[in-house]
């Protein structure tokens, strides 16, 4: 499934579980695929919402490809989010006159905003928590919206819209007053595999030049 088509049932999948939509709303589907995993997981959530425990049984997914993504979104044998371990040495990098470093790392099927909005995808949620201050004398104007994460064999992934929107920093362009410091949240959209590459690493982009932060 693309990231387009997970997007679209994770966000059906979170308002019904949510409980946001009535349900005239959500029309009775007779239909296959897409359609048949929606229907089992409306009644899902109505069996659960109702004080059921959540079904688990292999029947509920054999055979639909997208009965693992409507399971995520529904809470089901959701894998716990995983923390990773800071690289070693660790140090802050300057661009321009902002000092950036590391904080945070982990990993999760599942982004959840302030409010009722979510968004479950079959790939990760990659967060990368960073703090920076301006160490100039001066205001600095940077737009972090094209930082990107690079594998060993130059594999690129750009900041995930919706997540980003959800659950991490905005906007990504803004000014840091001189001494200013403050926590910066990216999230990227990855298959599980490109946390296994050793050469992972974020990439941020300035006017005087670009600096790489490795990540692991």
């Amino acid at each position: 499934m693309n990231h387009r088509a997970s997007a679209s049932v994770a966000l059906l999948a979170a308002t019904l579980v949510l409980g946001g939509c009535k349900e005239e709303a959500v029309p009775d589907y007779a239909g296959t695929g897409d359609d048949r995993t929606l229907q089992k997981l409306r009644q899902e959530v109505d069996r659960v919402n109702q004080g059921g425990r959540p079904s688990q049984g292999p029947e509920a997914t054999r055979g639909d490809p997208n009965a693992n993504l409507a399971g995520l979104a529904a809470g089901i044998n959701v894998p716990t989010e995983r923390a990773w371990e800071l690289p070693s040495p660790n140090d802050a990098v300057r661009l321009e006159t902002l000092s950036v470093k590391l904080t945070g790392l982990d990993a999760s099927h599942s982004v959840k905003g302030s409010g009722k909005v979510s968004l479950t995808s079959e790939d990760l949620f990659f967060r990368v928590q960073l703090m920076t201050q301006n160490v100039g004398g001066a205001p600095l104007t940077l737009d972090l919206d094209g930082a990107k994460l690079f594998g060993a064999e130059g594999q690129s992934y750009t900041v995930a819209r919706d997540a980003q929107v959800v659950g991490g920093t905005r906007p990504l362009r803004r000014t840091w007053a001189p001494d200013e410091r403050t926590d910066v949240v990216l999230l990227f959209e990855l298959p599980p595999e490109a946390l296994r590459d050793d050469g992972l690493h974020l990439l941020l982009q300035g006017s005087g030049g670009d600096v790489r932060i490795p990540l692991k």
